[in-house]
């Protein structure tokens, strides 16, 4: 089921995944078809109640639920909030933790995952790298045209990365289509053989 960024396809699903070490993990399931992006599933897993003997059952929990959607929603490409590095040591390593098991889910089901940075993800959506909680939930609901405001902001934030990697590949789509070389037109291949036959 690998999945490539210079494939050709008609629809474009894309599971998202905000982590987190201490809060809510968001995990949202956006699909682009006929150039509409509809939200397929949102929601986010439990807050971990602090305790370190808790955080591997979270882990392997998270891994469960991640596998399930991919399992389910059988998306073209996992999308992850990169670890932000204004975070304290312990909390890095934390967060980081629960990306390698997001990314081994991934890696089980051959998919690329592909990671975008907070700010990123803001810029992408809101227009505006510091963009609050508030303002991206509403942009979301906006883009995907949802009757109501996604709750809670944890898997509003993971369907904005979601959003932003379909966004990347669209603009990754139209660079690769304005620099390709366009193929000689019997009129063009006649010119340049009166052209080489003159030097």
């Amino acid at each position: 089921m690998k999945a490539t960024a210079t494939r050709k396809q008609t629809t474009l699903r894309v599971l998202g995944i905000d982590p987190a070490a201490a809060g809510a993990t968001g995990y949202g399931v956006v699909e682009l078809k006929a150039g509409r992006c509809r939200m397929l599933r949102f929601g986010a897993l439990r807050r971990s109640n602090g305790s370190p003997a808790d955080f591997p059952s979270r882990l392997r929990e998270i891994h469960s639920i991640v596998g399930r959607l991919i399992k389910e929603f059988a998306p073209h490409a996992v999308a992850v909030e990169s670890v932000f590095t204004a975070l304290n040591m312990k909390t890095a390593l934390r967060l980081a933790e629960v990306r390698g098991v997001v990314l081994l889910a991934a890696a089980e089901a051959d998919l690329p995952v592909h990671s975008y940075s907070p700010r990123e993800v803001k810029q992408k959506i809101a227009g505006y790298g510091h963009a609050d909680k508030q303002q991206m939930q509403q942009m979301v609901r906006a883009m995907l045209h949802m009757s109501e405001t996604p709750e809670p902001a944890d898997a509003a934030d993971a369907l904005a990365v979601a959003l932003c990697h379909i966004y990347a590949e669209q603009a990754r789509a139209r660079i690769a289509a304005a620099t390709a070389p366009r193929p000689q037109t019997p009129r063009s291949r006649a010119a340049a053989a009166r052209i080489s036959s003159l030097r």
